[in-house]
Parts: C-alpha cells; sequence; structure tokens
C-alpha cells in the first residue's frame, strides 16, 4: 500500500451546481467525474498516499430512478475509461461498499479496474460505492463474533472489501458543497480526522483546492487525546 496521508473526501454539490446553471443533475454528476480526475492527478504529488472518495452512498438508493442510472452508467464509464491512466500513474484502485446490490455490468467493471491496477504503489485510490459506515460497523461486528477477520479493524476490512486489509485511518476528511455532516461516512476510520468543509461545489474543485486544504490541515494541533506538552 502506498505510504503518505489518508484524506478522504465527501463529493457534495454536483446537482446544486448543475441546478444554479439550469442544466440536469446529471450533468452535474458527469462534470464531477472530471474533478475526481483532476483530484487523483495531484494526489500523489501533495503527500497523499490513500484517496477514498465518497461516490455513492447506501442511501443514494432512495434519489430518483433516472438519476441512479446514470450514476451508475456514469460509474461504469468512469471505471472503464480510466484504467489505462490509473494503471500508467501508479494508481491502485479499490471499491468499498456492498457489492450485492449493483448491477451486473457495474460488478464486472468494478473487477476488472481492480484487477488491472492492482500492481499501482504510488496512490491507493477507494472508491465508496453503495457504502454505509454503519452497515460496515454491523457487518465487522458480525464478522468479529463468528470468528473471522482477526481484530476488528481486520473484520471491518473485510467487510467493507470482501477481504481486502482496511486502511489506516483518515487523516483529514474534506467535504465540498457547504455542509458539514459525516453524512454515514467513514465513522470508524475519521474518529480524530482533522474535518475541512469547503463551499466550494464538487464539479469545480480542483489540486489548487486539495492543496489549500492540505495546508489548513498542517496547521491543525494533532493531539490525539494528549496534552500539548507530552505529544
Amino acid at each position: 500500500m502506498a505510504h503518505g496521508l489518508h484524506v478522504a473526501i465527501i463529493m457534495d454539490g454536483n446537482g446544486r451546481w448543475a441546478t444554479a446553471r439550469g442544466r440536469l443533475r446529471e450533468y452535474g454528476h458527469r462534470q464531477g467525474a472530471h474533478a475526481v480526475r483532476r483530484v487523483v492527478q495531484a494526489a500523489p504529488d501533495t503527500g497523499v498516499g490513500i484517496l477514498t472518495l465518497y461516490a455513492f452512498s447506501s442511501d443514494n438508493w432512495k434519489r430518483p430512478r433516472r438519476e441512479v442510472s446514470a450514476l451508475m452508467a456514469l460509474f461504469r464509464r468512469y471505471l472503464r475509461t480510466e484504467i489505462a491512466e490509473l494503471k500508467e500513474n501508479g494508481v491502485r484502485l479499490q471499491v468499498i461498499g456492498r457489492r450485492d446490490r449493483l448491477p451486473a455490468a457495474v460488478l464486472r467493471a468494478v473487477e476488472e479496474a481492480e484487477a488491472a491496477t492492482a500492481g499501482g504503489e504510488r496512490l491507493v485510490l477507494r472508491l465508496a460505492v453503495d457504502y454505509s459506515a454503519r452497515h460496515a460497523l454491523l457487518e465487522a461486528a458480525r464478522i468479529s463474533m463468528n470468528g473471522g477477520g482477526g481484530d476488528f479493524a481486520g473484520a471491518l476490512g473485510k467487510a467493507i472489501h470482501g477481504g481486502e486489509a482496511g486502511a489506516p485511518d483518515v487523516d483529514l476528511l474534506i467535504r465540498t458543497g457547504g455542509e458539514k455532516r459525516l453524512s454515514d461516512f467513514l465513522l470508524w476510520e475519521c474518529a480524530y480526522a482533522e474535518l475541512v468543509f469547503t463551499p466550494r461545489m464538487w464539479p469545480d474543485f480542483n489540486g489548487e483546492d486539495l492543496r489549500a486544504a492540505l495546508q489548513e490541515f498542517g496547521r491543525r494541533d494533532r493531539r490525539f487525546g494528549l496534552v500539548a506538552a507530552a505529544v
């Protein structure tokens, strides 16, 4: 696994960005995919080793069918079109979350992308799809009670990625779009994460915004429960 900071991003604001421009929400999601590309390209040079992006929450299934179908199609297209660049740039792709509810074509694209990029060592890109932290915690507890997964962190890794080792705790959580909540995202892993909320809508987010958030992170005093003199 790549070394460096673990940064997680709640990519919020696609729909509102599009609506403000008189466009359909689906247009905002397509533009948001371009923002993903920009941030993935910038991340390794800013000291990020693991980047976890909240792409589709388990609650997002409640959205209108048209929007959900558009999101699944966009996700599949992203996986298919980005494999070559991810592989060339040393990016290892992992998809975390439930897989039993994904359309068959999307699941095949996930498995193909993960296999094709398995050798990447420069950046681990984790896409959270049909993801719920509460569901993951309950599933990890079930795995632990049944004697699997080793410690709880290992069980949590199995719960969100079918046997893949879990990632280290999140160092920095960024949420775009102006909202200030975690929305059931990485609740266990964000126990001591620094939080940065920005009004920037996700389609407008870029590498400079990532660098600005990391600069803010660098000014934080992370004590992990200790007093300053003891750190």
